[in-house]
């Protein structure tokens, strides 16, 4: 079974995608879609580097690229607890789902080395567009190797190519 072993932290995972909304969510090209694919990258990531996931969280491959499972029920929560709130807005014609940060991110769960590969991935991917970190999460090879609409394999980081490899990289 693929991810046996990985059981989901939602109060950890609360945490990163607050984390990446208090730091990119007022940024115009960040919505849903790029935040979906900076928690991807945090786990897989922290995955490659130290063979655990982040948060738990588990990733299905769709069209536009990996997709976080719990991330409604996440939204859900984090605006009950009126920590962020959640609007439309357009961006070079498209519609967008949007997030803000209503107070500071309690990131107790995460030690700083965790922070540091979330912070990591903010940097990288916060000048992209929807299209294009979805375009660059297709190249990655966990996504790549994953039959449509299935769950993605965190085993499959060892398979990267240098480009997606963090643990080549000398940058963490």
């Amino acid at each position: 079974m693929i991810n046996e072993n990985i059981s989901l932290n939602k109060e950890k995972f609360k945490q990163v995608l607050h984390h990446i909304i208090s730091s990119v969510g007022s940024l115009e090209n960040v919505g849903k879609t790029v935040i979906y694919k900076m928690l991807y990258f945090s786990d897989f990531d922290n995955y490659e580097l130290k063979e655990v996931s982040l948060t738990g969280e588990r990733y299905v491959k769709l069209p536009m690229g990996p997709a976080p499972r719990d991330f409604n029920c996440a939204i859900k929560e984090l605006k009950k607890e009126k920590r962020i709130k959640e609007f439309g807005a357009t961006y070079c014609g498209n519609k967008q789902i949007k997030f803000s940060s209503l107070c500071k991110p309690n990131l107790n769960l995460l030690n700083a080395e965790e922070i540091g590969i979330v912070d990591k991935v903010i940097n990288k991917l916060s000048n992209m567009t929807a299209t294009q970190v979805s375009g660059y999460s297709h190249e990655d090879m966990p996504w790549k190797a994953t039959e449509k609409m299935g769950e993605i394999d965190y085993e499959l980081v060892f398979y990267r190519t240098p480009t997606f490899s963090v643990s080549s990289q000398n940058n963490y």
